[in-house]
């Protein structure tokens, strides 16, 4: 702010506190010299949420002491520190093998937004939730990530999934869908071998190349369901 906007800025904190009104031209001399001294590299406001008449009449209410200049040059250098901590310095136009020319852009670009002429440039958030629209459909358009001729050689060391996918194909359903009552396999997993012991308990975890007869029947009835619906 030059001379004359903090002049205004003083006679706006006049009005609202008359404590700082100053009558004799002397001492109204060296207020406005004293608070250009502070204020002199702080703007009066900027399109980035900055107002000094907000700052000077929030000081006024919060606090029962005159307003001095270091309080609104306090505030000033926390609004550029909080503006320069949502800021990430995007990637500088300049040639990379030109650092000085890089450096400069970099610096210019902070300055531009801790002065409020700018908006930060935020990080570019990992997001969570569900898929876009038409997520699947491109997907299905790109097609398997496995070539069909290395799924054919996989298939010997993976009978539980080949399976699955023989019976998909076939228009079966999907046993490892649901979940199995026998084994207790979660949906997604394959069966497992369960052996009964004498004394009644289940032992062995093996996984079976195909799924237990009750859960071919919940995949059975799961399918009818999705298919009347």
């Amino acid at each position: 702010m030059d001379h004359r906007e903090v002049a205004a800025v003083l006679t706006y904190a006049g009005r609202l506190d008359p404590r700082l009104i100053r009558t004799d031209p002397g001492e109204a001399d060296n207020q406005l010299d004293t608070w250009h001294e502070l204020l002199g590299v702080v703007p009066m406001a900027t399109g980035q949420g900055w107002d000094v008449r907000e700052i000077v009449r929030k000081r006024i209410v919060m606090s029962p002491y005159p307003i001095l200049p270091a309080d609104v040059a306090r505030e000033w250098q926390a609004h550029r520190r909080e503006r320069l901590a949502r800021h990430t310095d995007p990637t500088p136009a300049a040639d990379p093998d030109n650092p000085e020319a890089w450096r400069a852009e970099l610096l210019a670009a902070r300055d531009a937004v801790a002065a409020g002429q700018t908006a930060p440039s935020a990080h570019r958030g990992i997001t969570a939730g569900r898929h876009r629209p038409g997520l699947k459909d491109q997907l299905a358009s790109v097609g398997s990530y496995i070539p069909p001729a290395v799924r054919a050689e996989l298939a010997p060391f993976r009978p539980a999934r080949s399976a699955r996918e023989a019976a998909i194909a076939a228009g079966g359903p999907d046993v490892l869908g649901v979940p199995c009552e026998w084994c207790h396999a979660a949906e997604g997993e394959p069966c497992r071998r369960r052996r009964i012991t004498l004394d009644g308990t289940a032992r062995g975890n093996a996984p079976r190349a195909t799924a237990h007869p009750g859960r071919i029947d919940r995949a059975l009835a799961a399918q009818a369901q999705a298919s009347a619906a």
